[in-house]
């Protein structure tokens, strides 16, 4: 199971390492690496994830019970996510589709849990 626990963390990292590359690209011009803003993000989200006592069990930081990061940085994580989103369906379809049919999925979910 810990392999599993560790395969999701890895990914995880990826995807919103690639979601803020993409972000800092576009919104921030940069055409190789991420600028001092971005990394720092970029880091502190990869901390974050390695620390995630929940990785198990959960979907998406956002369906999560207990927000970890600090709100300065929550803020900027969603501006990235709320740009990035929509445009990983072209960086990584299946990712994208994936992360669609799992949200569906933890919505019902929680409806479910919030009924009984």
């Amino acid at each position: 199971m810990a392999l599993n626990i560790q395969t999701k963390r890895e990914r995880e990292k990826a995807m919103v390492s690639e979601m803020i590359e993409l972000y800092c690209r576009k919104r921030h011009g940069r055409k190789d690496g991420l600028c001092p803003e971005c990394a720092a993000l970029a880091a502190y989200a990869g901390q974050r994830s390695d620390k995630c006592p929940f990785m198990e069990t959960k979907t998406f930081c956002s369906n999560c019970r207990v927000h970890c990061y600090q709100s300065d940085m929550r803020e900027k994580i969603r501006a990235v996510m709320r740009f990035s989103g929509p445009r990983m369906i072209f960086r990584h379809p299946a990712a994208a589709v994936r992360h669609v049919l799992e949200t569906k999925r933890e919505k019902k979910r929680l409806e479910k849990c919030n009924e009984t």
